[in-house]
């Protein structure tokens, strides 16, 4: 699923009635609206980024497995901290 929604200094989401599952979250800061992810040097992200689980990033997005979290039939809550590396 992709989602747009404006830039803020906290943004909420809420998914209801989400299927049990694993799942992960990638967001990405389009801060020049030209919808994809820029890099510097074909590597490093030129806009901001994060992962649920906090998943780290070395050389590449992180592993699925990394970033998977799952969900039943209880709330599940996801705090994504984003990055800026430029």
């Amino acid at each position: 699923m992709e989602l747009a929604v404006p830039a803020a200094a906290t943004v909420t989401l809420s998914f209801p009635n989400v299927a049990p599952g694993r799942y992960a979250i990638a967001v990405l800061h389009d801060e020049n609206s030209n919808g994809k992810a820029d890099r510097a040097l074909l590597m490093m992200p030129k806009e901001g980024f994060g992962f649920s689980r906090d998943a780290k990033v070395f050389m590449g997005p992180p592993k699925f497995k990394d970033a998977a979290f799952d969900v039943n039939h209880v709330p599940v809550r996801q705090v994504i901290k984003m990055r800026y590396m430029l």
